[in-house]
């Protein structure tokens, strides 16, 4: 029965040599059962071909089939009567009625059978049709999930391009399926790929390939669009050539696009002579989304990332900066973080000088050629990056060297730098140098290399500006401290010379006055007397007041002496180690003497110190002066004037002094004084 109602009927030829011949069957088997059996019951053999025509063929050959079985019956009946049909009984035209009437009622029967069946067919195939779809959507959706689960959780662009390569294969039913990222030179890099086992001398992960043929992969470059190739045989290019040996027939690609930029391509083929569905573009579509997606956040860590990396190093050279590090210290810290934070090769920072050339101050090259360079100067003719700002006062950059001119062009050549960038050092408005920054590699330095360079270049021109108003800070205060010192030794001066001098002859007047005096008038003698010790004890006060001024041991026996002076007058017992022997600037020696008087007498009046000790010794250009007492400590430098005004002539010379005092443990003060900056 399934054979008769086969959706597709058998060629109208063979049914017309069929029916004839199930007629011709049906005559004889008739004709046989008459002979037997005699009458005429026997017409219904005939629909038996009828319905069979009809089933197979459709109504129009079973009608026909119909009346050609009606023209036998007939036959037949003209037989078992011996007459006409004419000449028939009323009830034997009504049995031939009938006949036709049945044999045409099977007839359509059968036809509408069939139909019914062919439609019931349709509808099957439809729905086992609708099945395979939803089946292959629900696996396409699933692949879509997996990998859309990866980019989510923030994997890596080459963990999803590896998942991306092994869904494509298995859900597309590609062979090959891989992923193509367009270079600057044109070509394009396999950053993965997958195939079959018997698909061999194909490009391999990492491997460049050119695109300058008609493949699918130039197709996406030059298009921006989804492309395809069911048949490669007139396809040229040495990648056709390669896939037609491969034995691939159909490709299909689709681009890859981030931020409106084409990054490159997703292409998938087969080996079948039947070419990819042709919703394959559409399907591949779904993943170079995921994928332009999985590079973008990729991008976006990255550049977080990166932004982070350079916010932790200007941070730590601010902090450099901010405690008045040296800038000396400060260019070499600032070569080191621009080299680190922007994975470049070589960073560098250069002075500009009066005459026109440069001096290069800092810098920190991977290979240290560079290194050996600095405190050089060169000359700033020529094609170079570093005359380029110093020029122009604005970022530059140069992304090629090979045909530049001049000496320096010549030694960057040398050390085989090719993209460079710089940017101006800019200094209370005058233009100070240049930072700049180069690479080996063959690939230009990323757009924002210029602003991220200046950052770093505004810092320095902070941390030369801290510097020289640093030192003009400290000129002014040793200038200060000096003044003052010169006021001290001229008040001391003055007075020794005239007022102590005048006292002292006044004294002397006196005495000879009181050895005039009669002996009858013991009163006025007594009267001269008090006076001459009166002034014999304003020159005594004015003498201690003239050496608190400026003591004259230190300017006649230097510090060492000086100190000594101190530690006998000391109400506390004083214990010295005195390692400096020589005469040092007059500035080093008075600040020192100040700060070891200024001391003793706090241990003696606030500490209740029982012993101090005093140490003071040279250690190449600078005085280090160390005190320590076993007082109560607890010392405030905040409080009062004394120990700040020791701090600020120290540090007027370029010296550093600092305190420790904890209560219960004493107090312990240490200066170091610089010889040069006095």
């Amino acid at each position: 029965m399934r054979l008769l109602l086969r959706p597709t009927a058998p060629p109208l030829a063979l049914g017309l040599v069929v029916a004839p011949l199930l007629l011709a069957a049906e005559t004889g088997l008739v004709y046989l059962l008459m002979r037997v059996t005699g009458g005429n019951v026997f017409g219904v053999v005939f629909l038996l071909g009828i319905l069979a025509v009809s089933t197979v063929w459709g109504l129009r050959l079973g009608a026909l089939t119909t009346l050609a079985s009606a023209a036998v019956y007939v036959l037949f009946h003209r037989m078992q009567t011996g007459g006409s049909i004419l000449a028939a009984t009323v009830s034997d035209s009504v049995a031939v009625g009938v006949f036709l009437l049945v044999a045409l009622s099977a007839a359509t029967l059968a036809g509408l059978a069939r139909l019914r069946a062919r439609e019931a067919d349709r509808r099957r195939r439809e729905v086992q049709v609708s099945h395979d779809e939803l089946g292959v959507l629900a696996e396409h959706q699933a692949a879509l999930r997996r990998v859309a689960t990866l980019v989510a959780r923030g994997a890596s662009p080459s963990e999803v391009f590896a998942a991306v390569s092994d869904e494509l294969a298995r859900c597309l039913h590609a062979v090959n399926a891989g992923l193509l990222r367009y270079e600057p030179d044109g070509s394009g890099c396999v950053v993965d790929v997958r195939y079959e086992p018997e698909i061999t001398n194909m490009p391999v992960a990492g491997e460049r390939i050119p695109l300058a043929g008609d493949d699918v992969g130039a197709l996406v470059l030059r298009t921006g669009r989804a492309a395809r190739i069911d048949s490669h045989d007139g396809v040229i290019g040495p990648e056709a050539e390669r896939i037609r040996d491969a034995g691939i027939g159909s490709i299909v690609g689709a681009p890859i696009v981030i931020d409106g930029h084409l990054w490159g391509a997703a292409i998938i083929g087969t080996t079948k002579r039947k070419p990819l569905s042709p919703d394959a573009e559409a399907r591949l579509c779904d993943f170079t989304d995921l994928v332009a997606t999985a590079i973008a956040n990729a991008q976006a860590r990255a550049d977080l990332r990166v932004l982070a990396e350079q916010q932790a190093a200007l941070r730590r050279v601010a902090t450099l900066v901010a405690r008045g590090g040296a800038p000396t210290e400060v260019f070499s810290a600032v070569a080191e973080e621009l080299a680190q934070c922007l994975d470049v090769h070589n960073a560098s920072l250069c002075r500009l000088e009066p005459e026109g050339a440069a001096t290069l101050v800092a810098a920190h090259d991977e290979s240290g050629m560079t290194n050996k360079l600095v405190g050089q100067r060169f000359s700033l003719d020529g094609e170079n990056i570093v005359a380029t700002v110093l020029r122009t006062g604005r970022a530059a950059r140069m992304d090629n060297h090979d045909n530049a001119a001049g000496p320096a062009a010549a030694r960057v050549r040398e050390l085989g730098m090719r993209s460079a960038v710089g940017a101006p050092v800019i200094v209370a408005g005058r233009l100070w140098g240049a930072a700049t920054v180069s690479t080996t590699g063959p690939e230009p330095l990323p757009a924002d290399t210029e602003a991220r360079v200046c950052d770093f270049a505004d810092l320095v021109a902070t941390a030369i500006d801290n510097a020289q108003a640093h030192a003009e800070l400290t000129a002014s205060r040793a200038r200060i401290v000096a003044a003052a010192d010169h006021a001290r030794r001229r008040i001391e001066r003055d007075l020794h010379d005239g007022a102590q001098q005048r006292l002292v002859s006044l004294g002397l007047e006196l005495r000879n006055v009181e050895a005039d005096v009669p002996a009858h008038l013991p009163p006025l003698k007594k009267r001269i007397s008090d006076l001459v010790a009166t002034v014999a004890g304003v020159s005594t006060d004015l003498q201690e007041l003239s050496r608190g001024i400026h003591p004259a041991i230190l300017s006649k026996g230097g510090l060492g002496p000086a100190i000594k002076v101190l530690a006998r007058r000391s109400a506390i017992p004083v214990e010295l180690v005195l390692g400096a022997h020589r005469r040092l600037p007059d500035p080093v020696e008075v600040a020192a003497y100040y700060v070891v008087a200024e001391v003793l007498t706090n241990a003696a009046k606030y500490a209740h110190a029982s012993t101090v000790e005093v140490h003071l010794d040279t250690e190449g250009h600078h005085l280090n002066l160390s005190i320590r007492d076993d007082g109560i400590g607890g010392a405030d430098v905040t409080k009062g004037s004394g120990l700040t005004g020791l701090r600020d002539r120290v540090e007027a010379l370029g010296g550093i002094l600092s305190i420790s005092s904890q209560p219960g443990v004493g107090t312990s003060l240490h200066a170091r004084i610089p010889f040069d900056a006095a």
